[in-house]
């Protein structure tokens, strides 16, 4: 028999889907009329721009003159080196030191020195070993991915439980065996909680590294905005990178559904 309790379950959140984004398109709605309402005095604009002209801009870059094509192409091929590098780099050294707690004693201070350091300050060491190209940018962004990950996996790591590994070892599991089957597993989640955070902080090391010296990429748009107080430009910067963090951080969400199919969703644990 089909099992119909599943099935209404099923229908009610995706009915509570739609309404949450319907109020959540609503609240989007109330804010930019509430933009368009207050920046029609010209003062509020100088400072906070208009929702129409921030449009305005937008359209020009990617329609009317199509050039925002070449620096957006810059700072994406940034975040996205950045964030690869950063959590392939963060992955390995989280799972070695929450596996090694030789390495991880004798580390710590190290560690907990180096993510307590702001990194912004590595910016212009960065350009003098990189210079002012792609990789000064990616250099900076990694830092601030790195740790993120790194982290969140040592965490996970380090929080599997005793009873699942003396389980697993009865079992006869060796220690590749533990990794694949069990420690890995343990940390996905962490992994992906990180990914979600690391996603904005990759843009941010980009955009800071185009502040501080660079002659492409959407932050030195913004910047050139700035020297000449053009604040509709700069709002329509914010938006795009806002607009393309949400995309990326959608391709985090969609892999993490795939690996971790197996959890419950929020709403779904709620109504069991």
């Amino acid at each position: 028999m089909p099992n119909r309790n599943g099935s209404d379950m099923s229908k009610s959140f995706a009915s509570n889907t739609l309404v949450l984004r319907f109020w959540q398109a609503a609240l989007l709605a109330v804010v930019l009329i509430v933009w368009h309402m207050a920046t029609r005095d010209p003062k509020i604009a100088f400072f906070f721009g208009q929702p129409i002209e921030v449009a305005k801009v937008i359209w020009a870059w990617f329609v009317t003159n199509r050039d925002i094509y070449h620096h957006l192409g810059i700072t994406l091929t940034e975040t996205l080196l950045a964030f690869v590098i950063g959590t392939v780099a963060g992955l390995a050294f989280g799972l070695w030191l929450g596996l090694s707690k030789g390495a991880s004693a004798l580390l710590d201070p190290y560690i907990t020195a180096a993510n307590s350091m702001p990194r912004v300050i590595l910016a212009p060491i960065f350009g003098m070993w990189f210079g002012l190209g792609i990789w000064s940018k990616v250099a900076l962004a990694v830092t601030l991915v790195f740790f993120i990950v790194f982290f969140n996996v040592y965490q996970g790591v380090r929080e599997v439980s005793s009873t699942l590994l003396d389980n697993a070892r009865m079992l006869g599991a060796n220690r590749k065996q533990l990794l694949r089957h069990v420690y890995i597993p343990s940390a996905t989640s962490w992994v992906f909680s990180s990914l979600h955070t690391s996603v904005g902080l990759a843009f941010v090391g980009a955009v800071v590294g185009e502040y501080l010296g660079s002659a492409s990429g959407v932050g030195y748009l913004i910047l050139q905005a700035e020297g000449t107080l053009d604040i509709n430009t700069v709002f329509a910067g914010i938006v795009v990178l806002t607009i393309f963090a949400l995309v990326l951080d959608g391709l985090v969400t969609f892999v993490e559904e795939r690996l971790l199919a197996w959890r419950p969703r929020a709403g779904e644990t709620e109504k069991l």
